[in-house]
Order: C-alpha cells, then sequence, then structure tokens
C-alpha cells in the first residue's frame, strides 16, 4: 500500500510539474488556472455535454466546442468491458502522465481534471475553461493512448476579450 501511495505521489507530482511548465510564468498565475483551465463550480455549469467511452479505443464525441470562461459538465461514461478514463490536460501534459501510468499500471489517483470508470460506470467533470485554444484529453490506461484514445475541446474566445 506504501509503494502505491508512492507511486500515486509520484505520479501526481509529475503531472503537476508538467502543469506548471505548461502554465509558464504569467502574473497572478499558478498551475490550476493555466491552458487547460480550472475546476468548475457546479452551480455554473452552463451545459452538459455527454461522452461515452469504448473498447474500441475512441471517445464520442471525440471533438468538442466550448466557449472561454464557460463551466460544462460532461457526464462520462464508460460503455466498453474496459476500465476507461478521460484526463483533460495539455498533450503534453497527457503523454508524462501516460508514461508514468505504464510503467505504473495499477496507479490510482482522483483529480478534479480526470475521471476513471470501471465498465459501465458513469462519473462527471465539471470543468471551466479559461483560455481560448485547445485543450487535450485522453485516456492514460496502458495501451489506450498509444491506439488513438484521445480527443480536444476547441475553446473560442469569449466576444469582447
Amino acid at each position: 500500500m506504501k509503494t502505491l501511495h508512492s507511486l500515486a505521489l509520484f505520479a501526481l507530482s509529475v503531472f503537476t510539474a508538467a502543469s506548471a511548465n505548461a502554465a509558464g510564468s504569467h502574473a497572478g498565475g499558478h498551475a490550476a488556472d493555466d491552458a487547460v483551465g480550472k475546476p468548475g463550480v457546479a452551480a455554473k455549469v452552463t451545459r452538459t455535454v455527454k461522452v461515452d467511452m469504448t473498447d474500441s479505443m475512441r471517445f464520442t464525441p471525440a471533438n468538442i466546442d466550448v466557449k472561454q470562461n464557460e463551466t460544462v459538465r460532461f457526464i462520462v461514461s464508460n460503455s466498453g468491458n474496459l476500465k476507461h478514463e478521460l484526463v483533460l490536460g495539455t498533450e503534453k501534459d497527457l503523454k508524462a502522465h501516460y508514461e508514468a501510468m505504464k510503467k505504473n499500471p495499477e496507479m490510482e489517483h482522483a483529480e478534479p481534471n480526470m475521471v476513471t470508470l470501471a465498465p459501465g460506470k458513469t462519473g462527471e467533470i465539471v470543468w471551466q475553461f479559461t483560455k481560448a485554444g485547445k485543450v487535450d484529453f485522453g485516456c492514460l490506461q496502458p495501451g489506450h493512448y498509444d491506439m488513438g484514445m484521445k480527443g480536444a475541446v476547441s475553446v473560442a474566445k469569449a466576444s469582447g476579450k
């Protein structure tokens, strides 16, 4: 158990460091409010997007459009027979976390930007997209990301900004 805890802390530190590096240095900024956004407040959700994960190693939909500063509730379902997850992040963060997962496939983690689901289960992520651009997502279970289980959220610049 101690080893599992240590591995989880290691993965979290790798993911947090990658997020901090991706955020760069900007006045008043911190890793949680970087290119991918930040955990949303349920009361501020403006819409719900349903995402299905399957054993064909695909997300449906794989491309999602949102507006800058929009808070979205993702209802994520695993309709497959394998464990899957949806993790929001930059491509660099996802790849670093995926490498850690491949080395430690039994690693368990729970962060606001991800949901891990057993077959037949449903979960949710509430997320605010604070910056215009692209936010990647993927399944970081060993082998899944390499097989194309990834997608992207396109964040349109808010009008008047």
